[in-house]
C-alpha cells in the first residue's frame, strides 16, 4: 500500500496524548491530542435538570455537550460564535457528542443533576468531533467521580459502558484510519464511527464524496474503525486507572 504522507500505516491512529486533569475550575478536565488536533474537554455539574425532566418520577439526570472551534484553531481564522448563535456545523457536532455520551450513562443512577461537557478545539487538523467524544468521556468520568450521594459516598452504577469514536475513510482507493485534514479533505469516502468499549455501535456517519462505495468496502471500514476504537478504549482505561468506572475486559 502507498505510504501515508506522515508515514503511518493505513491502520494506525495518530499519536494520542492526554493531560488530565488540565487547568480548569470544572471537576472534569482533559486536554487530549491526536497528532495536531488538540481539544480541551471539561465537564461541569449543576444540581438541576432541564424543565422537561423536572417532574420525572423517579428523578433522573441529564448529560449534554457544547462544541466550539476557537478562532485560532484553524487558518484562516474562524469567526467566534457570538450573541448566543452557534453555526450549523457546531450544532450538529455538539448534538452528536451529547448523544454519544448519553448512550453510556444511566440517568436514574446519575440523579437529578445536569453534566455539561464542553469541547473547545484549540487546534484543528481533522477528527475534531471524534476526538471530542473520546476525550469528553474521560472528562465526564472525572465529573461523576466528584459527585457524592446524600451519605457522602461516590455515585455508583452511572456508566453502563465506555464510549469512543474515530474516523475512517477511503483515499486513492485505500481505506485509512484516523484521517487528518489533508486526507479528509481529499477522501472519496468519509466516515465517523462511534462505539462503546463493549463493541456496540452508537452512531455511524458515512458519506461518499463523489465516489460511491460497496457493502464490502463499508464492512472493511467498520472493521478498521472497530479496531481503532478498541485501541482508544485501552488508552481511556489506562488514562483513568483506578477511576475506570466499569468492570469490562481490557481491550487492546
Amino acid at each position: 500500500m502507498t505510504p501515508r504522507h506522515d508515514g503511518r500505516p493505513f491502520d494506525q491512529l495518530r499519536q494520542i496524548t492526554v493531560e488530565r486533569p488540565y487547568r480548569s475550575a470544572a471537576p472534569g478536565s482533559v486536554l487530549i491530542a491526536a497528532g495536531k488536533t488538540v481539544i480541551l474537554c471539561t465537564a461541569s455539574v449543576e444540581p438541576d435538570v432541564p424543565p422537561w425532566k423536572k417532574f420525572a418520577d423517579p428523578p433522573t439526570g441529564w448529560v449534554t455537550a457544547e462544541y466550539s472551534m476557537l478562532p485560532g484553531s484553524t487558518a484562516p481564522r474562524k469567526r467566534r460564535d457570538s450573541g448566543g448563535k452557534v453555526d450549523g456545523r457546531s450544532t450538529e457536532i455538539q448534538r452528536l457528542i451529547g448523544r454519544s455520551l448519553r448512550s453510556v450513562v444511566d440517568m436514574a443512577a446519575l440523579g437529578p443533576r445536569t453534566i455539561t461537557v464542553d469541547c473547545d478545539v484549540l487546534q484543528a487538523d481533522g477528527g475534531t468531533r471524534t476526538l471530542s467524544i473520546t476525550g469528553g468521556f474521560l472528562a465526564l468520568v472525572d465529573a461523576v467521580a466528584a459527585i457524592s450521594d446524600g451519605d457522602g459516598r461516590p455515585l455508583r452504577g452511572v456508566f453502563t459502558d465506555s464510549v469512543a469514536a474515530v474516523s475512517v475513510g477511503v483515499l486513492d482507493r485505500q481505506i485509512l484510519l484516523d484521517l487528518d485534514y489533508s486526507e479528509d479533505s481529499r477522501a472519496e469516502v468519509d466516515m465517523n464511527v462511534v462505539m462503546t468499549g463493549g463493541g456496540r455501535y452508537v452512531e455511524v456517519q458515512g458519506t461518499a464524496e463523489g465516489q460511491s462505495f460497496s457493502r464490502d468496502e463499508l464492512d472493511a471500514q467498520l472493521a478498521l474503525a472497530e479496531a481503532g476504537i478498541a485501541r482508544l478504549t485501552a488508552i481511556q482505561r489506562a488514562t483513568l486507572g483506578d477511576q475506570w468506572p466499569l468492570d469490562l475486559p481490557r481491550l487492546i
